[in-house]
């Protein structure tokens, strides 16, 4: 929408860039959400928002950026960026103020210089090997277009409110390092999380592209979809979002949805 929505009586800060993604479609997911405004800023613009006193006009921040990584690095590509203390000691005061955020698709990849950010997120997506909570661990594992089936694994919970037990999605997914004992489960996915279903993250930065050769990895968690507390912030992440199949899927769109309402509540508060 063109126009500025100043009576929405929901306000979200979607933060974007990092990661190709086309704009306009995403965009698009947003509209018909009634009641709900959704301001798009690049980051590392949107990283100067990311504050209580930069969040104050908005009730939810929607993370779909993947920050601190260094794409035009001359080794170890990607670089890691580390983030500065100012959004550090911003970001986590905006945690312990409760704002609610949903993290969306790769941006479980921002900020891997800064560890917290991960234990903020509940895992992390890893494009190099490396150590994480003090444990050496492998690059982490990429697959576009994946066909297979959604379960809803907590049907009782707000985010889950009119979504079917079960859904097709066709999306990327991520064998990823995810802090399973520590979220809420929402989401699982029929897809196999295991080495042979995946290809190599830094094998693709290294221009071998969907290769997986050489490359080991444990089975992974099939979770897709969680909520958690960050600092005193609600929090959802949900895996699937890589294109406009994903975008213009309707059960998608109602997870989104339902996450912003839901993280804005004083119930997801409380």
């Amino acid at each position: 929408m063109p126009t500025i929505d100043y009576r929405a009586p929901l306000k979200a800060l979607v933060a974007v860039r990092g990661h190709p993604f086309d704009r306009n479609a995403f965009a698009a997911l947003f509209d018909g959400m009634e009641g709900i405004s959704a301001t798009m800023v690049d980051q590392p613009a949107a990283a100067q928002l990311m504050n209580p006193d930069g969040m104050a006009p908005f009730d939810v921040l929607v993370l779909y950026d993947m920050p601190g990584l260094d794409f035009a690095a001359e080794t170890d590509r990607p670089g890691y960026v580390d983030p500065g203390e100012a959004f550090r000691t911003g970001f986590t005061a905006l945690l312990e103020q409760g704002k609610g955020i949903v993290a969306l698709h790769h941006a479980f990849a921002g900020w891997p210089a800064w560890p917290a950010y991960a234990d903020a997120l509940g895992g992390s997506f890893l494009y190099r090997p490396g150590p994480l909570r003090g444990r050496d661990r492998p690059d982490s594992g990429y697959r576009h277009q994946v066909e297979y089936t959604a379960e809803v694994v907590a049907p009782d919970h707000p985010v889950m409110a009119g979504i079917p037990a079960t859904f097709a999605m066709t999306d990327e997914a991520y064998l990823g390092e995810v802090f399973e004992d520590e979220v809420t489960p929402l989401l699982r996915s029929s897809h196999a999380f295991t080495r042979d279903g995946f290809y190599s993250a830094t094998a693709a930065m290294e221009g071998r592209m969907f290769s997986n050769e050489g490359w080991s990895h444990e089975e992974g968690s099939n979770l897709i979809g969680w909520t958690k507390r960050a600092g005193n912030s609600p929090l959802v992440y949900l895996q699937p979002g890589d294109d406009q199949i994903t975008y213009d899927n309707p059960v998608y769109r109602r997870l989104v949805e339902n996450a912003i309402r839901w993280v804005a509540s004083p119930e997801a508060r409380a």
